[in-house]
């Protein structure tokens, strides 16, 4: 019998079963089945529409006062109506990150009042200046944002505070929040000779329809909005823009813009390619919302804005699903905005389309009080006019002045600190709160941008170019650091003597699509350029004697940072 002397192999295990593919780690998407609570922010919402904290304050907060506000009211809900506590004085930028909430907060609010489109009434103005200076200690800013900012508020007074707003119009309902924040406007919405389709109607609309509706009252984070003929709003760095358009076929409407916002992963707005008729704006904007609310991702805080939405679908899908899921019809394709021969604040004496003319002015990195305010109340009114706009770059506008009475105006507006032939630093330093009031800020904001434009005003009076500086006091980017030409982004630096003192993280270059010829983008981070805060006036004013010095023939401070070696820049 022959043996096979093939060696036999050793059997192999058996494999195991194969297991079934892992399931995607969900991102919050309610439309996708994701409804858990992902984070705290999340089971705050769920746990209790913030909108209902208002009841609340009124009936017990307000009687109990501060000691009795539930955590989850104070440190989240409040938001909803305006309302953050403010930071506690004394309390070192070093400590902003490692002291728990309640070691940073103090007993009073920062308060934010709703000025949709930057539309003030002179009743409204003389209100809002009234309740400055006595419930606010006669404090009263201008955000980037078109709204007023109080702080030292009591949560005791807010009922009557409410109550005087109310009375003339305004309110504070989702000022804050993860909610549809404040729509910016054109500041000269429906009298710019320019404008060809004034949107103030689409606005209001708007704020009428879904500001306080619960459907929308519960988004992943904020949202913000702007609604403008004109390029005179930071269109770029919203999540929802509308910008007026004029289509060969259908006249004039608006183009689309989706996705923007800077903070930590800053992104500009991309558009849809559609155009959007007047009529029909409002029904869009809730469509996005809808989007956002639905898909917006929600387990992680850092990505729960739209843009990161944005960036991942891309243009072509989020249109679609806008069209197909929340529209029902398809949207017009339409044509590019033109852009202005150069960017637009609308400082200084301009005409009207009605013949008569506007005024702008310039406070001090916004920073204005209530008796500021109630003095330019009676100026206003002693020129004949009726109507105030505040602008997204802190500043402030008269309407409706007759061509006689504008010299007269400038004159008056300047005796009460407003200048409407400001310096270039002057027109182009903003601030955002900063270490004196905000719980998130490591540095001082506005007196250093006080401090600033005073010595640049006095070191390089006759300064003939425009240039923004944007300061912020920590990384969220409230001032819109990354799209300045001078970003200034607060943080600890090392001093001189080698211990840890304020300053910042300098940005070089930035700026938005707002006139021809300009490429929007972020500005330049060049490996180790900080300055200390004490060093930064004269680091400023080097940089620009720098750029005087070896600019081109029209080029711009934007295209010199571009061009010029590292070391030029330092």
């Amino acid at each position: 019998m022959a043996v096979n002397s093939t060696p036999t192999r050793p059997e192999r295990p058996a494999a195991p079963a194969a297991r079934a593919p892992r399931r995607p780690r969900g991102e919050g998407q309610w439309a996708l089945g994701h409804r858990e609570p992902l984070n705290p922010n999340e089971r705050i919402k769920k746990d209790d529409d913030p909108l209902n904290v208002r009841a609340r304050i009124e009936n017990i907060y307000a009687h109990r006062g501060f000691a009795s506000i539930d955590p989850q009211d104070l440190r989240g809900r409040f938001r909803w109506w305006g309302l953050y506590t403010q930071r506690k004085a004394g309390i070192d930028g070093g400590r902003t990150a490692v002291l728990e909430p309640h070691e940073l907060e103090d007993e009073f609010f920062m308060l934010r009042v709703r000025i949709d489109g930057g539309q003030l009434t002179l009743a409204q103005l003389r209100v809002v200046a009234d309740i400055s200076r006595e419930f606010a200690r006669d404090t009263a800013d201008i955000t980037d944002r078109q709204n007023v900012q109080y702080h030292w508020i009591r949560v005791e007074d807010m009922p009557e505070i409410w109550r005087r707003l109310e009375s003339v119009g305004l309110q504070t309902t989702e000022a804050c929040g993860d909610c549809p924040r404040i729509v910016l406007g054109s500041p000269v919405a429906g009298v710019a000779k320019d404008e060809l389709l004034d949107p103030t109607p689409a606005v209001d609309e708007i704020v009428r329809r879904y500001v306080g509706d619960k459907a929308y009252s519960n988004l992943p984070r904020k949202f913000k909005t702007s609604i403008s003929w004109l390029v005179d709003t930071p269109y770029e760095a919203n999540d929802i823009a509308f910008l007026g358009v004029d289509h060969p076929d259908h006249g004039p409407g608006f183009d689309l813009w989706v996705g923007g916002g800077l903070s930590t992963n800053p992104m500009l707005a991309k558009r849809l390619g559609v155009w959007v008729p007047l009529a029909e704006v409002p029904d869009v904007w809730a469509g996005v919302v809808g989007i956002f609310r639905d898909y917006g991702y929600r387990r992680l805080r850092n990505r729960a804005r739209l843009k990161f939405l944005v960036a991942d679908w891309g243009v072509e899908k989020f249109r679609e699903v806008l069209e197909k899921e929340y529209l029902g019809r398809t949207l017009l394709d339409g044509p590019a905005p033109q852009l202005p021969d150069r960017p637009v604040d609308h400082i200084g004496v301009h005409e009207q389309a009605d013949g008569r003319y506007y005024v702008g002015a310039a406070p001090v990195v916004g920073r204005v009080s209530g008796t500021q305010l109630a003095q330019l109340a009676d100026v206003v009114e002693a020129h004949g006019s009726d109507r105030v706009r505040l602008t997204p770059y802190q500043k402030l506008l008269v309407l409706d002045v007759p061509a006689e009475r504008t010299d007269s105006l400038t004159t008056a507006l300047r005796g009460i600190g407003l200048e409407a032939h400001p310096s270039a630093w002057r027109r182009g330093t903003m601030a955002c709160t900063g270490i004196e009031y905000c719980k998130l800020a490591i540095v001082e904001t506005k007196a250093r941008g006080e401090e600033l434009v005073a010595r640049l005003e006095e070191r390089l009076r006759e300064f003939d170019a425009d240039i923004s500086i944007h300061i912020n006091g920590c990384p969220n980017a409230c001032a819109r650091t990354q799209v300045a030409d001078i970003g200034l982004k607060g943080q600890l630096v090392v001093g001189p003597d080698g211990r840890q003192v304020e300053g910042f993280q300098v940005h070089l270059g930035g700026g938005l699509g707002m006139a021809a010829g300009q490429t929007a983008g972020f500005g330049r981070k060049l490996r180790g350029l900080k300055t200390t805060a004490e060093e930064l006036p004269g680091y400023v004013e080097r940089l620009a004697r720098r750029y005087l010095a070896g600019r081109t023939e029209g080029e711009t401070f934007a295209n010199w940072v571009i061009r010029v070696d590292e070391e030029e820049l330092r």
